[in-house]
């Protein structure tokens, strides 16, 4: 159904503290405009959360972090989906819907971990370590899928290396991720050189310095940040961590080591914390923009294709990262 005035209204309501009313005049007639394609289209859009608030607000169907998304994926019957992230969400949401089109708004939006290792990389790690599984962290693209045993998020790393029963594992892409699993299990970690060019960013200086201009503020670190800027936080976890540590803790002032747009997005679920943020942006997401949805819908653009074979191998490692979960949930 297309946005309603009230509709509108009750978006803005949400997102004004982000937003000047100057730059919604601008956003929302694109927004009521993606709501009547998503229904002329049968589609739906899937967000992340360092989306900007006009999106992860004003047109997602679903939000949340890389496993989130990924299990919706799951669930969806939708025959058009609208990635808002970057180009491995779009693939490993393919991966899962086969038979819907998933589409990209931007084909450059890329992640620089995911860039950070080929097929060709995880065949040479086997090959130095034969017999040895390979754990894939999600930010990578289907062909490095397709070479692994199984997939993790930041969320559940720990969880998916353990479920293999075995002594060590080659974990890939990210060097700081896997140093951070390595120090909640007895499993040994090889690991790759990757890194998250926001994340890395972070130095515990920075943290020591918020603390300073800011008493009592809770830090809270992106477990891709490198382990000694977790170790000068007060918690460490996924996006998806992060909210449900908001919910349970309810600090009165919190700073987010990760992506600028999470905080933003959080503002409204949790008026009475303050948040304090500093500002790491990725380029990649914020290549993402209501005038892109738009375009993408209306023209069908970009799509995002896997070969079959492929995508087979690739799907088999993402969905045993599923069934670790459904497992944990019994």
């Amino acid at each position: 159904m297309p946005t309603t005035i009230a509709k509108l209204d009750e978006i803005y309501d949400r997102v004004k503290s982000q937003i000047p009313a100057v730059e919604w005049a601008v956003m929302a007639p694109l927004i009521e405009r993606i709501w009547e394609l998503k229904a002329e289209k049968k589609a739906v859009i899937l967000a992340h959360n360092y989306q900007t608030p006009e999106i992860y607000y004003g047109v997602a169907d679903f939000t949340g972090d890389s496993l989130a998304l990924a299990q919706q994926a799951a669930k969806s019957s939708a025959e058009v989906i609208v990635m808002a992230g970057v180009h491995f969400m779009a693939e490993t949401t393919k991966l899962l819907c086969p038979e819907a089109k998933v589409l990209i708004p931007d084909a450059k939006a890329g992640c620089s971990l995911a860039e950070s290792i080929t097929g060709a990389d995880v065949r040479k790690l086997r090959a130095q370590y034969p017999g040895v599984p390979v754990v894939t962290y999600v930010n990578t693209s289907a062909e490095v899928k397709a070479e692994s045993d199984i997939c993790c998020t930041s969320g559940n790393a720990t969880k998916v290396v353990e479920s293999l029963g075995v002594d060590r594992v080659i974990f890939i892409p990210d060097q700081y991720l896997a140093a951070n699993v390595a120090r909640e299990t007895k499993v040994e970690i090889i690991t790759h050189p990757g890194s998250c060019m926001v994340h890395e960013q972070f130095t515990p200086d920075d943290l020591r310095e918020i603390r300073a201009n800011y008493p009592g503020v809770t830090l809270v670190a992106h477990p891709e940040c490198p382990p000694e800027v977790c170790d000068e936080a007060d918690m460490s976890g996924s996006t998806a961590g992060m909210v449900e540590f908001l919910k349970r803790e309810r600090p009165a002032r919190v700073a987010l080591i990760t992506e600028c747009s999470m905080s933003d997005n959080l503002v409204s679920q949790f008026p009475q914390t303050e948040f304090v943020r500093p500002c790491n942006l990725c380029p990649h997401m914020k290549r993402i923009t209501l005038q892109k949805i738009v375009r993408s819908l209306e023209t069908m653009q970009v799509p995002v294709e896997i070969d079959p074979a492929l995508a087979a191998r690739a799907r088999t490692a993402v969905e045993r990262m599923l069934a670790v979960g459904r497992q944990e949930g019994k």
